[in-house]
């Protein structure tokens, strides 16, 4: 019974350390998603006021541009795919991987090819396990996202945007990640960045009862596009690298919390099998004690006959 009552200790010492491993990064998560949240906020205002922009310059202007232009029967897509570097976060980056799958049956079921490009370790092994080719990854900086690595990420997307699709080009630009709508709430979307629809912008500055601004392009429109292009993937990609690090922090905590509340459960659990086996090996002690005290007590009336 003693060796039953040290098994029920090691293990709850076991699961104690564990509880203080996950209560720490449940406390780190949280600490994190205030500056995340923080950095989606304040980037906002810049990413609203370039599509804006780009929004006035494309109805102002009849300037034929990839940013702006629909091809009429796009044949090739990219898809960028935001997952997480590390894991311990529930369900994050297997949401986001999800979301992309399904946004690649959807593309190829209109006869279009897909080239993947992946950011984190995440989506890099999922698709690296199935032998899957990806145009591209990134790692390293999911849950720390600077504008340097949207810059980065952005340069080859918009190479290839630029391009002809029998050159290796596509027609149209996809992105994956996951939005951070509350700290209980987060949901893996997926939008269009290229080309850019007029039609919905329009319809939510209606809705916001706002009015496009009219410019004056100089030299001219063709060559604003051309140097709003890249400030414009830029942003959205900035952005939803914010909102997917805030998500990726926000997964985490939840599911540090849980892991810590289920690691409490455990440890009462074992601490009641602990004091039974402690209260079973008592009462075998009491018991022995008391039968060796009758045994004597019954040799020494024998003797005394």
């Amino acid at each position: 019974m003693g060796a039953q009552l040290r098994v029920y200790k090691r293990r709850i010492q076991a699961v104690t350390a564990t509880k203080k491993i996950t209560k720490a990064m449940e406390m780190i998560a949280a600490s994190r998603i205030v500056k995340a949240q923080r950095k989606v906020t304040a980037s906002m205002p810049y990413a609203t006021e370039l599509t804006r922009a780009v929004t006035a310059v494309a109805t102002g202007s009849n300037t034929n541009h990839p940013l702006t232009t629909e091809v009429e029967s796009p044949a090739r897509a990219a898809v960028l795919l935001l997952t997480s570097d590390r894991g311990l976060a529930g369900g994050y980056s297997s949401n986001a991987i999800k979301a992309a799958e399904r946004l690649r049956e959807q593309l190829a079921a209109e006869g279009k090819e897909v080239d993947t490009y992946i950011v984190g370790r995440k989506g890099v092994a999922y698709y690296g396990f199935r032998e899957r080719k990806v145009s591209e990854s990134w790692t390293g900086f999911t849950d720390s996202p600077e504008y340097s690595d949207a810059k980065k990420i952005a340069e080859p997307l918009i190479a290839s945007i630029q391009k002809d699709t029998a050159e290796g080009g596509v027609d149209e630009l996809h992105i994956v990640f996951t939005e951070f709508v509350s700290m209980m709430t987060q949901n893996a979307v997926d939008g269009r960045m290229l080309p850019l629809s007029l039609d919905k912008v329009q319809e939510e500055s209606t809705a916001k009862d706002e009015i496009l601004p009219l410019f004056d392009f100089e030299p001219s429109a063709e060559d604003v596009l051309d140097a709003l292009l890249p400030r414009y993937v830029e942003s959205r990609i900035y952005n939803a690298l914010l909102q997917a690090a805030a998500s990726e922090h926000a997964a985490r905590r939840r599911a540090m919390k849980s892991a810590t509340d289920n690691a409490g459960d455990l440890i009462k659990s074992l601490s009641r099998l602990a004091n039974a086996a402690r209260q079973a090996e008592i009462t075998q002690e009491i018991s022995e004690i008391v039968g060796g005290a009758g045994a004597l007590a019954d040799a020494s009336a024998g003797s005394d006959k």
